[in-house]
């Protein structure tokens, strides 16, 4: 007797029952039956792997739709709270960069209004008026126009200088000649730093201007480069010099928002102050006995008030004129700029002030 355990045996059964089965027909009710089976039988396996899952996984699944709705909110309050930072800290940045006027931060001051019912008639394309001590702007046309600056420019010139060169410093004329205005230099004169400050300032003679730059460490490139690293360092965002002197008019522009920032920083330092204050002067170089008679280019310095700042011209600025006025106890900064009639200009927004400008203290704080 054959032993039912045995391979052979094994193997010959298996041979007939699948030839039985493919004998025998099958019914689809038998066929659903078996499917339905196999079907149940991947449920169980589904089912039992998701009993496997972590519960903490389970519960994040069951509960997605709720988590997108409590996730989307808060994704957009951390973006909120970090652009706030950024702000912030650009904000700050901004506050740190040097003031405009000495005494504005930390002060308390008249707070300036205007009550006028009619604005003045003036020729210039751009002007405004500004209240030196609370930085008010009390009245303005185009200020965010640009326009060139012509000589106004020597006021950065004179910014810089000051701030590298020491008064008894000689400079020597390098170039003997230079378009526009000019005291007719020559070339290898030398003079104190000061009395060229005087010969740039007062008649705005180009020449001298001229060689307070060529004088610079790194020349004429280096004092225009350092020109402009000053003008973003006072944010004077619409501002930019080609030149130490104003004669480009497409390089050398401004607003009269910016000129009136930049006068209102100027005005601080006492040095420039009393120069552009100044109506007559005689300098004489260091190796000649030659004389140079230095007279202010303003016409109305020294009437109404006025106090400085500086004047230019050319043919594509048309008329600029910068003014620093003293008015019962208050400094203001005028500016006119591509204006056909400047020194009547500044004149009619001088009487606007007197007329217009009056004065609130503002609360102490408690």
């Amino acid at each position: 007797m054959k032993n039912p355990h045995s391979s052979n045996w094994k193997t010959k059964r298996k041979k007939l029952y699948k030839k039985a089965v493919n004998k025998k027909s099958v019914s689809p009710q038998k066929k659903e039956a078996h499917v339905g089976k196999i079907v149940e039988k991947k449920d169980i396996k589904e089912e039992s792997k998701r009993k496997k899952l972590p519960e903490v996984h389970q519960w994040v699944r069951r509960h997605d739709s709720d988590i997108q709705l409590i996730l989307f909110p808060l994704i957009l309050f951390v973006l909120v709270i970090i652009l706030f930072i950024i702000n912030n800290q650009i904000a700050s940045t901004l506050v740190q960069g040097e003031p405009i006027a000495d005494n504005f931060l930390g002060s308390m001051h008249p707070y300036p209004y205007v009550q006028a019912v009619t604005q003045p008639t003036i020729t210039a394309e751009a002007a405004l008026i500004l209240d030196r001590d609370s930085q008010v702007i009390l009245y303005s046309k185009n200020p965010q126009l640009r326009f060139s600056l012509a000589s106004t420019t020597k006021i950065m010139t004179a910014t810089i200088a000051l701030s590298h060169y020491k008064p008894d410093d000689i400079l020597t004329v390098k170039k003997s000649y230079v378009p526009g205005s000019g005291m007719s230099f020559f070339s290898g004169e030398q003079f104190h730093f000061m009395d060229l400050m005087y010969a740039m300032l007062l008649p705005s003679a180009n020449d001298a201007a001229q060689a307070i730059a060529d004088n610079y460490p790194g020349g004429e490139s280096a004092f225009v480069y350092q020109m402009n690293q000053k003008a973003q360092s006072l944010h004077l965002n619409n501002t930019h010099y080609s030149d130490p002197i104003g004669l480009d008019d497409d390089g050398d522009y401004s607003t009269v928002i910016d000129l009136a920032r930049l006068a209102s920083y100027a005005i601080t330092n006492p040095t420039f102050a009393e120069i552009t204050a100044t109506k007559y002067k005689t300098i004489y170089p260091i190796n000649s006995t030659h004389a140079y008679q230095l007279i202010t280019s303003n016409d109305l310095l020294g009437i109404d008030g006025v106090t400085g700042i500086k004047t230019g011209t050319t043919e594509g600025a048309g008329e600029v004129l910068v003014t620093s006025v003293v008015k019962n106890g208050h400094t203001y900064i005028i500016i006119v700029m591509d204006s056909t009639d400047r020194f009547g200009d500044t004149s009619r927004l001088i009487n606007y002030i007197t007329d217009n400008v009056k004065y609130v203290m503002p609360q102490q704080p408690q």
